[in-house]
């Protein structure tokens, strides 16, 4: 894995800890729709791919990665 991937994995690690502890919205969504809002198209596509690999992430990512937007032009759209 990249460097930056592991950045990527990182900073999405610190914003799981942070959602998990607002009772207002599911962890994983509110991780996801800040990546929307906040992350690059490349970004976003590195992180999906890091956690498609790494079997071992933190479960609020895992389940966030459902909810991360990418083009409806990219292959792993299914």
């Amino acid at each position: 894995m990249s460097d930056n991937s592991d950045k990527l994995i990182r900073m999405a690690g610190q914003m799981a800890d942070f959602f998990r502890s607002q009772p207002d919205r599911p962890p994983a969504e509110a991780v996801a729709a800040h990546i929307n809002d906040s992350w690059t198209y490349r970004m976003r596509r590195d992180l999906i791919a890091r956690l498609e690999q790494d079997g071992g992430a933190d479960p609020v990512l895992r389940d966030a990665a459902a909810f991360i937007e990418l083009p409806d032009d990219d292959p792993r759209r299914g």
